[in-house]
């Protein structure tokens, strides 16, 4: 299978990560396109390859019976994901109980569109740790809104994961993951037992010690 994932700086792109961990977890093998971002060309880089201009975006080389050009385009990273389910149904990136697959594509919509105050407050970066508790008060109605969707799931499917196993859920929250060690947020026991099985999993691992090679660094903290 011909697929292309193209990603931005792996410090600093919350996005790219979601559905980098759902094609790893679904057994599909992929090359990496990486383009650093907020860089001059950034822009005119990503839009060689997805027509929003942004990252990430999956290429999947199908031939020409498939689509013009012989290939689909799916950008942003729930799509991505949607995707890799379709195409890997036996991996299981959704829950197989009705119910429960609504419950997760609840929360995973949740995070894709809201946490704003997260957002703006405690963006991603795994080059470093960061003390600054005011940030973290601006953020704490999202912070508060988070654990408690983790520490239902956990208790309500058993755990490591959100519904048990590992679905595209995780993939959602598995950028946040990675903002709470950041900024230092205070974890529940509940929530410290996710973050752990998050950063266990051996694609988040590959993901970091990628990150950890990168040359372009950006100061995105501006106060």
């Amino acid at each position: 299978m011909d697929l292309t994932l193209i990603l931005g700086s792996k410090t600093y792109s919350s996005w790219s990560l979601r559905p980098y961990l759902a094609l790893r977890h679904a057994g599909l093998a992929f090359e990496e396109v990486v383009i650093p971002l907020r860089q001059a060309d950034s822009k005119a880089r990503m839009l060689a390859h997805s027509p929003a201009g942004k990252v990430p975006a999956l290429i999947h080389r199908t031939g020409p019976h498939r689509a013009p050009g012989g290939d689909v385009t799916v950008w942003d990273s729930l799509a991505i994901c949607e995707y890799a389910a379709e195409l890997a149904p036996d991996a299981r990136l959704w829950p197989e109980d009705a119910a429960t697959r609504a419950h997760a594509r609840s929360i995973s919509a949740e995070m894709h569109s809201g946490f704003m105050d997260v957002r703006r407050n405690l963006f991603m970066d795994l080059g470093r740790t960061i003390d600054r508790p005011e940030r973290l008060a601006k953020a704490a109605g999202d912070i508060t809104r988070i654990q408690s969707i983790w520490a239902d799931c956990l208790g309500r499917y058993g755990g490591p994961f959100l519904f048990g196993a590992f679905t595209i859920a995780d993939a959602m929250y598995a950028p946040v993951v990675t903002r709470f060690q950041t900024w230092k947020v205070p974890l529940s026991e509940a929530s410290q037992a996710y973050v752990d099985a998050i950063e266990a999993l051996p694609a988040m691992r590959d993901w970091r010690a990628d990150a950890a090679k990168e040359t372009v660094v950006l100061d995105m903290l501006l106060d």
